[in-house]
């Protein structure tokens, strides 16, 4: 099923993962959201004492693909088949599509059609209770078995962030002007510092993938120095 509805116009793409209230990562997600109100993002960021590393990234990655999705959700009419007929970030980077199942070898096609395409990918893989359990499996016996967290949980991780991430440099390198338009810009830089800082703390995204926003990611790391 295609992530991006049929209305382009509208301000924002519906989200389409909820954590499940009352559940244990609903309320590290509850947890996340009181600590980024204190205005320490790097603090809001750091695993909670006694916490699961993979259950807080999860958790996290949720809520950023949330976030993405709305943001870019605000600016579609400007991203079209003819404005942005590339994925790019500036003049020196440009990304083809490929998720090595439906599309093995990368291809070339437009901003809009490669966010749909990442969506899509992203959406399928926090759906799937193989990688991402609602339930989880705990080694104590006074919480309900669930199920673990896969090997391969980590590296799934890595690659929708380091592919949310080109969103984010997509709108900034295209879109800036659109943003401030919108009077948006204030909450895409929050987003962003937010994302930028958990990936950081967990060494996520290689910095190479960052490149885009480097600038950018050192004027926000310093400004919180």
């Amino acid at each position: 099923m295609s992530f991006l509805f049929g209305n382009r116009s509208s301000k924002t793409f519906k989200p389409k993962k909820n954590i499940p209230e009352g559940s244990h990562q609903y309320e590290l997600l509850k947890h996340a959201e009181a600590t980024l109100g204190s205005g320490n993002l790097r603090q809001a960021v750091m695993l909670p004492e006694g916490e699961d590393l993979n259950e807080w990234i999860a958790v996290n990655t949720v809520d950023f693909f949330n976030q993405i999705n709305m943001l870019y959700g605000t600016i579609t009419e400007f991203c079209t088949e003819i404005s942005c007929s590339v994925m790019s970030a500036g003049p020196r980077y440009e990304y083809h599509w490929a998720d090595g199942t439906n599309i093995k070898k990368p291809i070339k096609c437009s901003a809009p059609k490669y966010i749909d395409y990442l969506m899509t990918w992203v959406q399928d893989q926090l759906d799937d209770e193989t990688l991402f359990p609602s339930k989880i499996a705990y080694s104590t016996t006074l919480c309900p078995a669930g199920v673990p967290f896969p090997k391969n949980f980590m590296s799934v991780a890595k690659t929708i962030l380091k592919r949310l991430f080109r969103v984010y440099a997509h709108i900034y390198h295209q879109h800036f002007d659109s943003v401030m338009q919108l009077q948006e810009e204030a909450h895409l830089n929050t987003s962003f510092k937010h994302f930028i800082f958990f990936v950081q703390e967990f060494n996520l995204i290689d910095r190479r993938e960052l490149a885009p926003l480097q600038d950018l990611i050192e004027k926000l790391g310093s400004k919180d120095r």
